[in-house]
């Protein structure tokens, strides 16, 4: 089972920048599909943004392309999330999750089998 840790949140103004890492405790990290979603309350949890096995594509909500960037590094069994130009509707708990069932990236959080516990990220204005 993937144990899931996810660092780098916190309290940053309209503008500024975050980078979220998750460490995963699985040898076999580089087997999984990975993805961030985020949540805020009264919401449902969304993607953000998706990265293969290989690292070779990925994948952004259209609200974060070209201000978010995911990457992986496979040899430290982290993947990142790093965040741009942040915005006050950016604020929610971002979780990394994992799933070794698909081949491509999938923006529905129920393909996913792994999730971490959140971090908190706000964007004040």
């Amino acid at each position: 089972q993937v144990q899931l840790v996810e660092s780098g949140g916190g309290l940053v103004q309209a503008g500024g920048s975050l980078r979220l890492s998750c460490a995963a405790s699985e040898r076999t990290f580089n087997n999984y599909i990975l993805g961030w979603f985020r949540q805020d309350p009264g919401n449902e949890r969304e993607f953000v943004a998706g990265i293969t096995s290989s690292g070779g594509s990925t994948k952004y909500a259209d609200s974060v392309k070209g201000r978010f960037t995911i990457s992986r590094d496979n040899a430290k069994n982290t993947v990142y999330l790093q965040m741009n130009s942040l915005k006050p509707e950016d604020t929610a708990v971002y979780y990394c999750a994992a799933n070794s069932r698909w081949g491509v990236v999938s923006v529905f959080h129920y393909n996913y089998d792994y999730w971490g516990q959140g971090t908190q990220v706000t964007v004040s204005s």
